[in-house]
């Protein structure tokens, strides 16, 4: 794989897209059914505001897919000559209220593209900048970090096993297992199409995971739900960094403190921290 100049896709950068979306009922009930959790909305109420990441999808037609079921690149996202694509982490703020009823627009910019190498081979980050705005005023905004890799040449696509940070104690903990329902699940709420989360041959034969890889918007819901019991809410800022994958079937510890929330892996090595503030 050729170097990739730090310019060569500097014409992307600026570009911008909206979408519209509704907070609608059925969605919410969706979402709860999902999550196992007994609220149901009236018209008006409330919702979590960190809930906004299961609204907006992507509505690609078939034509307009890649082979591994995202839209194809070139469209809005520039066309990175790497295959494999994975959300690095996401940098968010909570300004106001989503309602159930809601008519809401996002606005997405992209802000930079940054070709790097790493262990692993070549890469190019591409960060975007989303504004969620109802009514006109702007109550959510989140950068969004999308890293783009090499194919893998033999092995696990996660590395040596014994790879990783340890996860720290933390204050409190629970414990989930992802399983290959609540993978479709939350792809089906999110109109995800991307295979790693569904087609185990795809996500073994061409990507080389060992297993469905869990989405990494499913981990940071799963995370910030378990902060909002442990210390009564979720707070309005917060930063999220995916460190390694999560598989479909093998438990995922969940544990965090006053400063944040992180999800650690069946050997206990961290896999996603989220910092609060």
């Amino acid at each position: 794989m050729p170097e990739l100049a730090g310019d060569e896709f500097a014409g992307w950068i600026g570009r911008t897209r909206e979408a519209e979306d509704e907070i609608t009922r059925p969605a919410l009930a969706r979402i709860c059914a999902m999550l196992g959790d007994p609220r149901r909305f009236a018209p008006g109420d409330a919702v979590p505001a960190h809930w906004y990441a299961m609204f907006f999808p992507e509505l690609a037609p078939p034509s307009g897919l890649g082979p591994d079921g995202h839209p194809a690149k070139g469209e809005f996202l520039p066309p990175v000559p790497l295959p494999r694509r994975m959300f690095a982490g996401r940098r968010v703020a909570l300004l106001g209220s989503l309602r159930a009823g809601d008519a809401a627009v996002k606005r997405s910019t992209i802000t930079a593209i940054t070709p790097k190498r790493g262990r692993s081979g070549a890469m190019v980050f591409v960060t975007l900048r989303h504004e969620f705005a109802v009514r006109g005023e702007v109550v959510i905004t989140e950068e969004q970090d999308v890293v783009y890799r090499e194919a893998t040449t033999g092995g696990s696509a996660t590395g040596g096993a014994s790879e990783g940070e340890a996860a720290p104690a933390g204050a409190w903990r629970e414990a989930f297992t992802p399983d290959p329902v609540l993978l479709f699940r939350y792809s089906a709420i999110t109109f995800n199409g991307h295979r790693i989360h569904y087609d185990a041959d795809y996500v073994r034969d061409v990507e080389g995971y060992p297993g469905l890889v869990v989405n990494g918007g499913l981990t940071l819901l799963m995370l910030l739900e378990a902060a909002g019991r442990a210390i009564g809410g979720v707070p309005t800022r917060y930063t999220a960094r995916n460190l390694r994958p999560l598989f479909a079937g093998l438990p995922v510890t969940v544990g965090g403190d006053a400063e944040g929330v992180w999800a650690a892996d069946a050997a206990g090595r961290l896999a996603v921290r989220v910092t609060f503030g």
